[in-house]
């Protein structure tokens, strides 16, 4: 993987994991299509969630002279789809990313896992606890 050579794709990464993302996964599709050189994948908790991991990678990309060509579903926020040319970021509801199943239709793409943002592992790890007032 020539991840470093793609400054880009490694800020994404990062503001997604800033921002809590599960299951970011990255598809190198150069030697499967012309289309497009990566999609990065990301499931989201929540139409907030998502709505915030969202307008941060476009944000914080903008700050990067990066805009995006084409943004889909942002209003619905099932699945908002980033699409900068080169690369496209997906980001899902976890029942869109199921049904979708973008991993298994591009399975012949090099994939790349990365460590979530932690929101889930974070609940799970913390038991609950009433406050006291």
């Amino acid at each position: 993987m020539r991840l470093c050579q793609e400054p880009h794709i490694a800020r994404v990464v990062e503001i997604l994991q800033d921002k809590k993302a599960l299951a970011i996964t990255l598809l190198d599709l150069r030697d499967v299509t012309d289309t497009c050189d990566y999609f990065l994948l990301c499931t989201g908790t929540s139409e907030q969630h998502i709505r915030s991991l969202a307008d941060e990678v476009r944000d914080q990309l903008a700050e990067m002279g990066e805009k995006p060509w084409h943004i889909e579903g942002a209003d619905a926020r099932r699945w908002v789809l980033i699409d900068y040319v080169d690369f496209v970021v997906h980001i899902f509801r976890a029942e869109a990313r199921d049904f979708y199943a973008l991993e298994r239709l591009w399975g012949d793409a090099e994939r790349t896992d990365f460590a979530d943002g932690g929101a889930l592992e974070e609940a799970a790890e913390k038991p609950f606890e009433f406050s006291t007032f």
